[in-house]
């Protein structure tokens, strides 16, 4: 079916075989996107070029002014989709996934009106063919026969009736609820509004017991919670989902717009939960062999930057006014689509990732760094675990072509070392090709050794504090270290001063707090001395 071009002066209704056909493309239960109209509107250009990736090679030449972005619930934009329909008329064929708002979107976009009735109704079904019936190919011979007869042969119903006030399709959370074609006319012959089965969605649903596949539809807009993901914690979603961060380094901040219930463990916990190899309190909802079915749906980059949305008065037009581009931090986002059932929301802020401490460029002959010290902090491995958490990120934010890996071992008394590894001198015509590093938390994966012809320094980072770690570091490397522009260098003097005015104004609260809270101390104590009058 052919959508509008671009260009403006081509024929946008195109007829065939006497026929006009026409697609619009309609966004169900828009206020699960936002709380209020606007937003949704302003989500507009981004839902239009998912729609344009969506229709392949093509869609870069379509027009798409026949987008509604509508809510049956609210009434948003229901009213435009109820007058194209009605000045339209012919058929109008509603066609879309299971549990999709169909059927409650055909009550409200149903023109109803009092229009005057045929008076010979009989006449009315034997002699009115809807103008727009979409035949198949090979039904178009049935358009010289009787129209009757044609209707008769195809796969809808035959017409009922037509009422001011029809019986509306029965709306239900339940999948499948439309069984068959639905045709209700309107207009007094104008035209009919056909409401189709859903077509089948992916196979989630087979997967989840059947008292609870009705808590996999969002009925309406969920308040998330927040989900703090740690280093070696996973996320389970009614023991259905797990997202599990694969950046040891990075907190993740986790926002479910599902409605189900979820709950942060440690990643072997969930693993072992979502597989249903141990058994668990947590109210779960998938079949008992669906855990010998579970497997990697994809990995998902943290890509969309969030920084000005999630920065609050540091990039706020009415208090420090700060860019982006000069912030110590950036905050990175990205959306997991549950088809069904809704979407999460992960954001993971990367501190201090730009400048300060291990922010620095390394030379060209640097090919790897390894850190192998022990899981717990004490005996003296304290300063290593702060190198690896708070400088490690930031040169590799510096440097993504070199691989740092690192190796935390269950041994207390061993040795905590820092390796680098430099590219070799020899013809790379005649090296071999290395193996891939690994790192590990157990000594029963140990990270992979270097090969015999690379050059490699070690620094010995037991009992020494973080700062002579990195000096040592960024001496043997010559690494270059990234300064801060004189731009930059005003803007974080504008941060620092504004946590500086943080700092006076809590103490001020703080104080201010405290002499209200003696004073309703002394005034309780004095009506208590002095008793009832």
């Amino acid at each position: 079916m052919p959508q509008r071009s671009q260009n403006r002066r081509s024929n946008s209704r195109p007829f065939s075989h006497g026929r006009r056909a026409e697609l619009s493309f309609i966004i169900t239960r828009s206020d699960l996107l936002a709380p209020q109209k606007e937003q949704v509107d302003s989500l507009m250009p981004y839902l239009l070029q998912v729609l344009r990736d969506a229709l392949g090679s093509h869609g870069k030449d379509v027009r798409l002014g026949n987008v509604r972005c509508v809510s049956a619930k609210r009434g948003w934009w229901t009213r435009q989709v109820k007058d194209e329909i009605w000045e339209r008329g012919g058929g109008g064929w509603m066609v879309g996934k299971v549990n999709v708002g169909k059927s409650n979107l055909f009550e409200c976009v149903f023109p109803k009106g009092p229009w005057d009735m045929v008076t010979n109704k009989s006449q009315k079904s034997e002699n009115w063919l809807p103008h727009q019936l979409l035949a198949s190919p090979s039904s178009r011979p049935l358009l010289s026969r009787n129209p009757v007869q044609m209707l008769k042969e195809s796969f809808l119903p035959p017409p009922q009736p037509e009422k001011q006030f029809p019986v509306m399709p029965t709306v239900s959370h339940l999948p499948g609820t439309t069984a068959s074609p639905i045709r209700i006319p309107f207009g007094n012959g104008k035209g009919e509004l056909i409401d189709l089965p859903g077509l089948a969605r992916g196979s989630l649903e087979d997967h989840v017991m059947e008292d609870h596949r009705s808590s996999l539809v969002m009925r309406h807009r969920v308040k998330p919670k927040q989900y703090v993901i740690k280093p070696g914690q996973s996320l389970l979603i009614s023991g259905l989902v797990r997202i599990t961060p694969t950046t040891p380094e990075v907190t993740v901040l986790a926002y479910p717009f599902v409605p189900l219930s979820g709950h942060v463990t440690s990643t072997e916990k969930a693993v072992a939960l979502s597989t249903q190899l141990q058994p668990s309190g947590v109210p779960a909802i998938a079949k008992l062999e669906t855990g010998q079915k579970m497997a990697l749906a994809g990995s998902f980059q943290l890509q969309w930057d969030v920084t000005r949305q999630r920065a609050g008065p540091l990039t706020s037009r009415s208090a420090a006014r700060l860019s982006t581009t000069v912030l110590p931090f950036v905050i990175l986002s990205t959306d997991i689509l549950i088809e069904g059932c809704g979407w999460v929301e992960l954001v993971a802020q990367l501190l201090t990732v730009r400048l300060g401490a291990g922010a620095a460029l390394l030379p060209r002959d640097v090919k790897r760094i390894h850190l192998d010290f022990a899981s717990k902090f004490n005996d003296g491995h304290l300063g290593a675990r702060k190198v690896w958490r708070n400088h490690l990120p930031r040169l590799k934010y510096h440097n993504p072509a070199v691989s740092m890996t690192v190796n935390r071992s269950q041994d207390q008394a061993g040795p905590a070392i820092l390796t680098i590894f430099y590219t070799s001198p020899h013809d790379p015509a005649t090296a071999t090709i290395p193996p891939r590093p690994t790192a590990s938390i157990t000594q029963d994966t140990p990270a992979s050794s270097h090969t015999p012809f690379e050059r490699t320094k070690t620094i010995n980072m037991k009992h020494r504090h973080e700062s002579d770690i990195l000096s040592e570091l960024m001496g043997l490397t010559k690494a270059t270290p990234v300064v801060a522009t004189p731009k930059e260098a005003v803007e974080l003097q504008k941060l620092v001063d504004e946590e500086k005015r943080a700092a006076l104004d809590r103490a001020r609260n703080a104080a201010y707090t405290d002499q209200k809270r003696q004073e309703k101390a002394l005034l309780d104590q004095a009506r208590g001395a002095l008793g009832p009058a």
